[in-house]
């Protein structure tokens, strides 16, 4: 991962380590303890690979790489081999021109937009407040891109085709990160996709799409994902987020914007002398975890409607499943206490029950004090969870937040 913040902020995602977490010993005890409770659960909602130890992580990597590749093959060298057939692969899958495979999605984004503030002539990017380039980069645009930022909305959603024709300056991007993470894995719906997108055509500019997230939302949008992707004029796409992969990431479109990235790629260090094990990781991610999304999805819907049930029927107060259905796979839930009351009962639950409802929580970055969030991620463990049974986890989980 590129820096500090950027690992922070995705392990967090998987509930491995807390937003401005430090590593000293006991945070390393906590985080070891969070580890032990998750793996040993009977039941969690999602299994995160970076809970495997290093023995099984080097395991499954073995065990997969033979359903995706000859393993008899040469290993890439600056990446040929099988960092090509990835890049290829993801090229066929969004249905464009080209790809290319970079170390981290931070590198391929600020590559891309740089890319594109040449190509405009206009080196102001609008985005979300809220988008990672902002919250989780430290600056890297304007620092190490020169590049300038503008944002059409601070609202907690993507913006609206009127608030960006609106816009009281140019710009010559618009990047739209899709879903939206920190504002709760938010989407627009298709129609409202593609007005924005429109309207930014309007304004003589380019489309970009950050899509860490990208794979989880055709359902939503009831689009497949070249469909998807044809609206924007780039697209960068995560292999670790949601595929279970190692690292790594890719930026696709025209051949001729990937061959201009691939330059600018080296130039900011990711020319990678082998990069094999997180391009074979993607691949089995690709085959393993795609096809398994829109059942992931729906069951979200389930146990999101089964918390908030579970909540109210427990006599929680206040509290708040967002958004409600969910968007995506992921999304958050929140209540009325601090964070490390929260994450005590929710470890608590996971040793003495062996059900891990919930992973970390966090205190709200804005608002009164004690108001807490997690986010709740629904991969293939959590498919055989009944609405019956989430509300049965909600009521063992408040027993150990309020014992009274």
């Amino acid at each position: 991962m590129a820096d500090r913040d950027e690992q922070v902020h995705d392990e967090a995602a998987d509930g491995t380590e807390a937003p401005g977490g430090h590593g000293d010993e006991d945070s390393e005890r906590q985080r070891q303890r969070r580890i032990g409770a998750w793996r040993q659960a009977d039941r969690i909602l999602a299994r995160m690979p970076v809970d495997r130890s290093l023995g099984e992580q080097l395991a499954a990597l073995t065990a997969g790489a033979a359903t995706v590749t000859d393993p008899d093959r040469p290993a890439d060298i600056y990446g040929d081999g099988v960092v090509t057939e990835l890049e290829q692969r993801i090229a066929g899958l969004l249905g464009t021109e080209a790809a290319a495979f970079f170390p981290t999605g931070t590198m391929a984004q600020q590559v891309v937009l740089r890319c594109w503030a040449g190509r405009t002539g206009n080196a102001t990017v609008a985005l979300h407040p809220l988008a990672h380039p902002e919250v989780h980069e430290r600056g890297a645009l304007a620092s190490v891109s020169g590049l300038r930022t503008v944002h059409p909305t601070s609202a907690p959603r993507l913006p609206t085709a009127d608030e960006i024709r609106d816009f009281a300056e140019p710009f010559g991007t618009l990047m739209l990160e899709l879903p939206l993470r920190d504002a709760g894995f938010v989407l627009p719906t298709w129609e409202e996709l593609e007005a924005v997108v429109a309207a930014a055509r309007e304004r003589d500019a380019v489309v970009h799409f950050d899509g860490a997230r990208l794979w989880e939302c055709a359902s939503r949008f009831g689009r497949e994902l070249p469909e998807i992707a044809a609206l924007a004029d780039s697209v960068y796409v995560s292999f670790y987020k949601t595929l279970g992969g190692i690292s790594g990431a890719a930026l696709a479109g025209s051949a001729s914007l990937i061959e201009e990235a691939r330059t600018w790629r080296h130039r900011y260090g990711g020319q990678l002398f082998q990069q094999f094990p997180a391009a074979l990781a993607a691949l089995i991610g690709l085959d393993r975890e795609l096809p398994k999304l829109p059942a992931y999805v729906a069951q979200a819907k389930v146990v999101a409607a089964a918390l908030a049930e579970g909540f109210a029927e427990a006599g929680a107060g206040w509290f708040r499943v967002h958004p409600d259905p969910p968007h995506t796979h992921q999304f958050q839930v929140w209540l009325p206490y601090p964070a490390d009351v929260l994450g005590e009962a929710s470890l608590r639950q996971a040793e003495e029950t062996g059900t891990a409802l919930f992973r970390r929580w966090h205190p709200a970055a804005a608002g009164p004090p004690g108001l807490s969030f997690t986010e709740v991620t629904v991969s293939e463990a959590g498919l055989e969870w009944t609405a019956a049974e989430v509300r049965a986890a909600v009521a063992e989980f408040l027993k150990r937040v309020d014992p009274r």
